[in-house]
């Protein structure tokens, strides 16, 4: 019911920046709007199992960055334009990985819906 699009990846200096959007498409007559889904974001690097970054609940009352991220990423959505972005500064390294973007319905426990994944390559 909801169709995942990222975009913004690239390569770029360690301590640089990115900007990843994310545009979500909702099934026409679909009981649910896009504000009813919480957005998250993940990534996987190569070898390693997908890991947790960020996530934004609908009503924007629950936001969450997993501990690498903190203080350097910024999730963020625009309900009126079905978009979530994710604005990384000071980037590392360690930050390389194909990032996805993911939806659940409001109180769903596992993400539905996924991107196909941006590649993000920092260089040092």
């Amino acid at each position: 019911q909801v169709q995942l699009v990222e975009s913004g990846g690239g390569l770029v200096q360690a301590g640089g920046s990115l900007r990843l959007s994310c545009a979500a498409s909702v099934r026409t007559f679909s009981i649910r709007t896009f504000s009813d889904y919480t957005l998250g974001w993940f990534r996987q690097a190569p070898g390693k199992e997908r890991e947790f970054v960020a996530s934004f609940s609908g009503s924007g009352s629950s936001i969450y960055y997993t501990d690498s991220v903190k203080g350097r990423f910024t999730i963020s959505r625009d309900n009126a334009k079905n978009t979530v972005y994710l604005q990384m500064n000071s980037l590392k390294p360690e930050d390389t990985a194909v990032y996805y973007c993911a939806a659940k319905p409001r109180g769903v426990l596992a993400y539905d819906y996924w991107g196909q994944g941006t590649q993000v390559t920092v260089s040092s």
